[in-house]
């Protein structure tokens, strides 16, 4: 694979995009403290950030009553609303990549399962409303990844055909979204991957070590 293969990229959001466990972990502790249960480190809990709300939860107190685990989940979704964006940014060189994907009119976005109503506004904390050529969100269609419904429309938002497009994230089902979608996949293994994780068994066509060897795949020089 080439750079002159890639006319257009879409990201993952949680773990590829933006390092939003900060706040996802901070809405956690406050709805674990509130139920009187241990409140959680981010390195413990940062592996979980790409899997939602309920995956956090039940990683934080696996333990638990279901009914108890849900009533917490909804305590984090209340407190994630109110503070989420506050400690996300985008991961190192990744806001260098952008503008180099400018700077050579390939076309962006974001094909994320997080719900817009917390997807969007997070968007907009880190800058980049008016960069995005498509934000799909866990809601935009019927179905969320690793269906190709979403995948799919962002394809077409972009205007690029998904053979095209290079789909990057961090968790088995994005590689499956992109494989499913005729898309070339990415890993991010910068992401929330975990020790578990055997990504060289996911379906991707390529692997970057951090947000620089991305920077560098799409630099004139290195090809």
């Amino acid at each position: 694979m080439h750079m002159h293969d890639i006319k257009g990229v879409l990201f993952d959001l949680d773990g590829t995009l933006a390092d939003t466990a900060p706040d996802l972990v901070q809405a956690l502790n406050l709805s674990l403290d509130e139920a009187g249960f241990k409140v959680q480190t981010l390195e413990t809990m940062r592996h979980a950030a790409s899997h939602g709300s309920l995956y956090l939860v039940k990683t934080a107190i696996p333990q638990a009553d279901e009914h108890v685990q849900l009533d917490i989940q909804q305590a984090l979704l209340r407190h994630y609303a109110r503070i989420n964006g506050d400690h996300s940014r985008l991961f190192d060189d990744l806001p260098e990549l952008l503008t180099l994907l400018d700077s050579q009119t390939i076309p962006y976005g974001v094909v994320t399962n997080k719900p817009a109503r917390f997807a969007r506004p997070l968007i907009q904390k880190l800058g980049l409303t008016d960069k995005l050529k498509t934000m799909i969100s866990g809601d935009s269609t019927c179905h969320a990844k690793p269906h190709t419904a979403p995948m799919l429309l962002a394809a077409q938002q972009i205007a690029i055909a998904p053979q095209s497009i290079l789909y990057l994230g961090d968790a088995e089902r994005d590689l499956v979204a992109a494989r499913n979608a005729s898309m070339i996949g990415g890993i991010a293994l910068w992401g929330y991957l975990s020790p578990s994780d055997t990504p060289n068994t996911w379906p991707a066509t390529c692997q970057f070590e951090h947000g620089a060897a991305l920077k560098h795949f799409f630099t004139p020089s290195s090809f």
